[in-house]
């Protein structure tokens, strides 16, 4: 399954480059997160609980973030187990450009599942991916305007 997006962050590109690189933005952001810890420098674990459809489950995983170009580009790739429910892994190339009220974000994903969820047929899970991503950067422009505010 492939999804891509931009969203305008009100803020600059800098602020919007470390707080994508912070582990407790990135947690108060991920829908469903309950927990989220750095476990090296490039490298974080999280305990998340989504509902896909009828599919509720509590995954487990690994972030790592790679091919950093500071403050315009990086990948962000994780994995995450759901006991019966089943996995999901894939990534996302995040891209940061200057804009005259902010920073224009873009982004494409790439992921796969397995288990129940994917049973649950394409159109379900493209449909709840998009909602997600949607939540996460809806509440990520909220912390960044108001960081930006000061």
């Amino acid at each position: 399954m492939e999804l891509n997006g931009e969203y305008l962050v009100p803020a600059p590109r800098e602020l919007v480059w470390e707080m994508l690189n912070d582990s407790q933005v990135l947690g108060e952001c991920i829908p469903g997160c309950e927990e989220i810890s750095q476990s090296g420098p490039d490298e974080f674990s999280a305990k998340v609980v989504l509902k896909i459809g009828p599919v509720k489950a509590k995954f487990s995983g690994a972030v790592t973030l790679s091919d950093k170009v500071h403050p315009e580009s990086y990948r962000i790739a994780g994995e995450g187990k759901g006991g019966i429910a089943g996995f999901a892994k894939g990534g996302a190339n995040v891209k940061l450009e200057e804009a005259d009220d902010g920073t224009l974000l873009q982004y494409e994903v790439d992921a796969q599942v397995g288990g129940k969820i994917a049973q649950l047929g394409s159109r379900l899970i493209a449909s709840s991916s998009k909602k997600l991503a949607d939540q996460f950067f809806g509440k990520f422009c909220e912390l960044a305007q108001a960081k930006a505010e000061g």
